[in-house]
């Protein structure tokens, strides 16, 4: 079996045995407790079931998380910009950054729901404070750390700041800030879930998955706030697929470290 086959082999296998380690733990529960891990079967006939409210739901949730990630990679990569320039900037900027990632999402949504009027606005900001600080690490990291010759050659080469920065440690910083936009990524459709969940409503339709999983739990349908569950998975996966694919759009052709880095 050559390698390409296996790699699409293994997680094939993986999930079956995950798949069977649910069924196997479904069927350890008593009667009283096993509708809190209800089989994969009934969680796929709820799948089926709902699946024309599940597509709106996750489509509303996705919505979100793209409004927020866009506003996070904007306004991180031109801060990290500003963090790279100088020390002094770091010095000043970055323990407030720090201030700010700490600080419990639960605090800003009651503010947020106060202070905006739209759900999808509410929820975008509390997908965009989630994401914004890995992007801004990241982009920063990237821009800071270049190779120490390459810098003195430009140095030497009497470039100005402005070219430093354009020829020299922006294609340096890709590779990271392609890193914080894949984790980015990843956070973006949990943060729309949690804006959803605790600052989002259902006007105007079904509600995002947020809505959906207050809603399932509520009522204790346990099936369906598993393919509820399953249904915000997928839009992770889209979500990281597309930076995958914009990472290999971009830096396919010239990057050196594109390909060690994508192995």
């Amino acid at each position: 079996m050559n390698r390409r086959a296996l790699s699409l082999l293994a997680p094939l296998v993986t999930g079956l045995l995950l798949l069977l380690a649910w069924q196997l733990l479904h069927a350890g529960l008593s009667p009283q407790k096993q509708f809190l891990v209800p089989a994969p079967a009934a969680v796929g006939r709820a799948l089926i079931e709902n699946h024309a409210t599940l597509l709106q739901s996750a489509a509303t949730t996705a919505s979100g998380a793209a409004l927020g990630l866009l506003a996070a990679v904007v306004i991180g990569s031109a801060l990290a910009v500003v963090l790279a320039w100088s020390r002094v900037s770091r010095a000043a900027l970055f323990p407030y950054l720090m201030i700010l990632q700490m600080t419990p999402i639960i605090v800003f949504a009651p503010i947020l729901v106060l202070l905006v009027e739209a759900s999808l606005l509410r929820v975008a900001s509390i997908t965009f404070l989630i994401c914004f600080f890995p992007l801004v690490v990241n982009a920063t990291q990237g821009l800071v750390s270049v190779d120490p010759q390459l810098l003195d050659f430009f140095r030497l080469s009497r470039a100005s700041r402005f070219d430093e920065f354009w020829r020299l440690r922006i294609p340096s910083a890709a590779p990271g800030f392609f890193t914080g936009l894949r984790i980015a990524a990843t956070l973006a459709p949990i943060g729309a879930i949690v804006g959803d969940y605790t600052a989002g409503n259902s006007a105007g339709g079904v509600g995002g998955l947020g809505y959906q999983i207050i809603l399932t739990s509520s009522r204790f349908q346990m099936p369906q706030l598993y393919a509820t569950a399953i249904a915000g998975c997928v839009t992770g996966f889209l979500f990281v697929a597309a930076v995958v694919g914009l990472q290999w759009l971009v830096l396919r052709r010239w990057h050196p470290d594109y390909v060690g880095n994508d192995r």
